[in-house]
């Protein structure tokens, strides 16, 4: 098999693991509002659970990244594909709030993972003007699971009980892990996985300016997606009126616009080196398009009807997936291949801390007043973390500058 050929299957199987992944956290924001009946859930306490899950993921992505470092690409990717799709599947046993809250809290801490060794897998097999491509690929799947999720979730929920859900999208990753171990190889010319991987410095890391640079803007600007990914069944159910099935028929479209922009992103960033735009030129200005439609979402509290609602939050996805493509190809840019992973999982974690705080105030507003300041705070973040980019990240750290 060619490299080529090789590099567009490891791009499919990192398509396919996200998709998995986002399959996962999604089942619970759709059935939420079943679940918040059964359970006796207030809106506040389901922001407290899914801060918890992003307190774990906080915790879990500081360390993910090192120890796919350690393991390698192959068996880190297996070690949390296997252990978040278990603990998804654990979700089918839940019968309370803390029941429900400690399956959250173990999805937490496997889902991690799959972001530094997927960023890893595509640092290994994708030449360097491609790397956003490839980032696109592998974030396009966030997109896609987030797509499938509605339908899917509310057909299985509607025909066999909310907890059919959960076993089906852990069963996915299954699945996934088999054709993962048959087909992953680490490529010629890359170090080797385990033993023989020099170790990162991480004190040296985590104290390097473009790390911090890096985590800041993250901490500011995930908590925006992860409102989409939690809140938005919850935002549709309570301000729209939507159903179960409503949800299932609709809730998909932002995520799916979402997906084809990773791949434009990927695409565009790789053009734009290739016609001699700088790395650093072409990886800030598609943060900062990106970060420009972002604003939009403002408006979704106060528009008329449910689609024109939907429409300001599929900026939001578009705008973010311009974003993301190029901002988790930037540790390959700037750091060397042996803390790559490291990098991706200090910043994931600096994100994931911010989504934690976020879900927490976003319960509390949400149940005191209202959803206008959250979208508000969503559409602000990242044009603001975009300035931040500029003023904090010199050109001259990009390699090859």
């Amino acid at each position: 098999m060619t490299r080529k050929r090789m590099t567009w299957i490891v791009g499919a199987l990192l398509f396919l693991a996200t998709a998995v992944n986002y399959l996962d956290r999604l089942a619970l924001p759709i059935v939420s509002p079943l679940l918040r009946g059964e359970f006796a859930l207030s809106e506040q306490d389901y922001g407290q659970i899914v801060s918890l899950f992003m307190i774990a993921y906080a915790i879990m992505y500081a360390g993910s990244g090192y120890l796919v470092d350690r393991f390698g690409t192959k068996r880190g990717f297996a070690i949390f594909i296997s252990f978040w799709s278990a603990a998804a599947m654990l979700h089918a046993l839940a019968t309370g709030k803390w029941s429900l809250a400690a399956c959250r809290f173990l999805l937490g801490l496997g889902e991690p993972g799959n972001w530094p060794a997927a960023a890893r897998a595509v640092n290994e097999w994708f030449a360097p003007r491609f790397r956003a491509l490839g980032v696109g690929v592998f974030n396009a799947g966030s997109s896609l699971g987030s797509a499938a999720a509605p339908p899917v979730i509310a057909f299985l929920t509607i025909a066999f009980g909310w907890r059919s859900a959960f076993l089906f999208t852990g069963g996915a990753g299954f699945v996934w892990l088999v054709a993962w171990l048959a087909i992953y190889r680490t490529p010629d010319g890359v170090y080797a996985p385990a033993r023989e991987l020099p170790r990162a410095n991480r004190g040296a890391v985590i104290r390097d300016p473009a790390c911090l640079t890096l985590i800041l803007v993250r901490f500011f600007t995930d908590p925006v997606i992860y409102f989409v990914i939690f809140w938005l069944p919850e935002y549709l159910h309570k301000e729209r009126g939507f159903d179960t099935a409503m949800v299932g028929r609709y809730a998909w479209v932002p995520y799916f616009c979402g997906a084809v922009a990773y791949f434009v992103s990927g695409w565009l960033s790789g053009h734009l080196i290739g016609r001699g735009w700088s790395m650093a030129r072409s990886r800030k200005s598609g943060m900062l398009w990106g970060g420009c439609l972002l604003p939009v979402a403002i408006a979704a509290p106060f528009v008329p009807n449910a689609g024109l609602a939907i429409a300001c939050v599929c900026f939001v996805t578009v705008g973010h997936a311009f974003w993301i493509a190029n901002l988790q190809a930037l540790p390959a840019d700037l750091f060397p291949a042996a803390e790559v992973g490291t990098v991706s999982g200090f910043t994931g974690s600096g994100g994931a801390i911010g989504g934690a705080i976020a879900s927490l105030g976003t319960g509390w507003l949400v149940q005191h007043f209202s959803y206008a300041p959250v979208f508000l705070m969503a559409g602000l973040m990242h044009p603001l973390s975009a300035g931040l980019t500029y003023a904090l990240l010199p050109d001259r750290r990009f390699k090859g500058q």
